[in-house]
């Protein structure tokens, strides 16, 4: 039988977020129903409701969340009711040309729940990144629940996009390992989940860049060795003049603008690694004298969702989290209630937080 719930939707482009009625059918195969107890408030949800992503309106928003299996569907093997799972937004299908070499991080078949959850009137809902989790309960692909030890939802479930972006945009992606030097550029959730992570695995030279010197307190507080407000100095400068006149070994783009991206090729070393994390949106284009590609040799890489497997990833990340090695805590700057959220978006447009946790 349907179930009836509070969830937050975007009703049109630009308009207010509402706090709505929704109604979540029984799991069918392959499907399980999750009571959220923890959602984040992610710069993509805040894409969804200005039609950044695309205009299949009204979107359920939320996808950054943690709860509790409450039902599964038949033929569903990975979770049972009672799990406390992390919810994640690419469901590996382990049949796609990538998962049979091997590579299911960069499946190319991820899936979503086949139902559709809806309004109270019959109207469809499109949830966020095929979660929908601004909701007391969401339905989603089995798959998109990942089991992890029992924890602070509003804490772990943050590893479920934002932060799993940037850890894993340094250390999966970039291949950050110890010893290394590595820049940031844009110190927001993303961008210092990056810097945690090449703290985690043994970075030696960790040096934030942004124009706000906010934010590079924080980056401080997550491990960065070095600051650099680019609003004052010349950012490619500075990291070279901080890594011996080199360039770092990876640079991290959280940003997603040309000029930043520019900034990231330049303050890399000779054969050293860029990676891009900032979501760029589609208007935007790149010019770069090709010469310098060649002649600097190296990687240009891009990550997609850190390049993370979750089923690897967030168990890992959870234990160190429970060992007080990686400061999962410190990116909950509030815990809030559905009725805030709009505030929240704006909170994060204001760079005021690193971010709001909605807990149910």
């Amino acid at each position: 039988m349907s179930q009836t719930v509070k969830g937050v939707i975007a009703r049109a482009k630009g308009a207010r977020v509402e706090v709505v009625d929704i109604v979540i059918p029984d799991p069918g195969p392959g499907e399980a129903v999750v009571q959220v107890q923890a959602c984040g408030v992610c710069h993509t949800d805040l894409h969804y409701r200005e039609g950044g992503i695309n205009d299949d309106f009204p979107f359920l928003l939320g996808h950054e969340a943690a709860g509790i299996v409450e039902a599964v569907g038949d033929g569903v093997t990975e979770v049972a009711p009672g799990d406390f799972v992390i919810l994640n937004w690419r469901a590996v299908c382990g049949e796609c040309r990538a998962c049979h070499k091997g590579k299911p991080q960069y499946c190319f078949n991820t899936h979503n729940a086949r139902q559709k959850m809806t309004l109270t009137d019959g109207t469809e809902l499109s949830p966020a990144l095929g979660i929908g989790a601004f909701a007391e309960k969401t339905l989603v692909a089995a798959g998109q629940c990942t089991k992890v030890a029992t924890s602070d939802p509003a804490v772990v479930g943050l590893l479920g996009c934002g932060v799993m972006a940037g850890f894993g945009a340094a250390v999966n992606t970039g291949g950050v390992k110890l010893g290394d030097s590595i820049a940031v550029i844009g110190c927001g959730g993303v961008g210092n989940a990056a810097i945690a992570g090449a703290k985690v695995v043994g970075a030696t030279t960790i040096i934030a860049v942004d124009v706000d010197d906010r934010k590079l307190e924080w980056a401080r507080q997550f491990g960065a060795t070095h600051t650099v407000n680019s609003r004052e100095v010349d950012a490619v400068e500075k990291i070279r003049e901080l890594t011996g006149s080199y360039g770092a070994d990876v640079v991290v783009e959280a940003v997603g603008r040309p000029e930043t991206y520019q900034q990231a090729f330049f303050a890399r070393d000779l054969a050293g690694t860029v990676v891009l994390v900032g979501v760029p949106t589609p208007d935007l284009k790149l010019e770069l004298p090709l010469i310098e590609i060649f002649g600097r040799g190296g990687s240009l890489k891009s990550s997609w969702y850190g390049d993370c497997l979750p089923t690897r990833d967030f168990p890992t990340l959870v234990a160190l989290y429970e060992q007080g090695r990686f400061p999962l805590e410190q990116f909950v700057s509030e815990r809030i209630e559905l009725e805030d959220i709009e505030a929240a978006f704006e909170k994060m447009h204001k760079g005021e937080v690193l971010r709001s946790v909605v807990e149910l």
